[in-house]
């Protein structure tokens, strides 16, 4: 975990399936440092703590999504 200080600038993004507009969701975005990672972020504490991820990590992390790997019902 890092420390928004400690960041290279991120485009952050909010998922558009994230009610009221993002307020209760996590935000993500690349690192604008050209690395390709990905850093997460609670969209309720912008200062608080970020996850980066590899390029690779962050894809393996989707292709679960869309394979259904984390529905957990």
């Amino acid at each position: 975990m890092s420390r928004p200080d400690q960041l290279p600038e991120v485009a952050w993004h909010i998922s558009s399936y994230s009610p009221n507009g993002g307020a209760s969701c996590v935000e993500a975005g690349p690192l604008l440092d050209g690395s390709g990672r990905i850093a997460v972020r609670h969209s309720h504490h912008p200062d608080g703590p970020v996850i980066i991820f590899t390029r690779a990590e962050w894809d393996a992390f989707l292709a679960g999504v869309r394979a259904s790997e984390f529905d957990f019902r």
